[in-house]
């Protein structure tokens, strides 16, 4: 089971950091809808065999985020 809110921590950061999704879409070159349907997606950013795998080995998966240093 992934434990994290993908759609939830992807809208903190973009608040954290003063950036909208659609900003966000422009910074990596891809456009606001694909981004907010990645998120929205469920196995769209963790892909659902690697969760199933996990869950068959008995893990579930947290994702931790880390703020690089410029």
């Amino acid at each position: 089971m992934l434990k994290n809110n993908i759609e939830v921590d992807v809208k903190v950061k973009c608040i954290e950091n003063g950036m909208t999704q659609a900003q966000l879409a422009d910074k990596i070159k891809t456009t606001s809808p694909y981004v907010n349907r990645i998120i929205k997606k469920q196995d769209g950013v963790v892909n659902k065999t690697f969760v199933q795998m996990l869950e068959a080995l008995g893990y579930d998966i947290e994702l931790t985020y880390v703020k690089r240093e410029d």
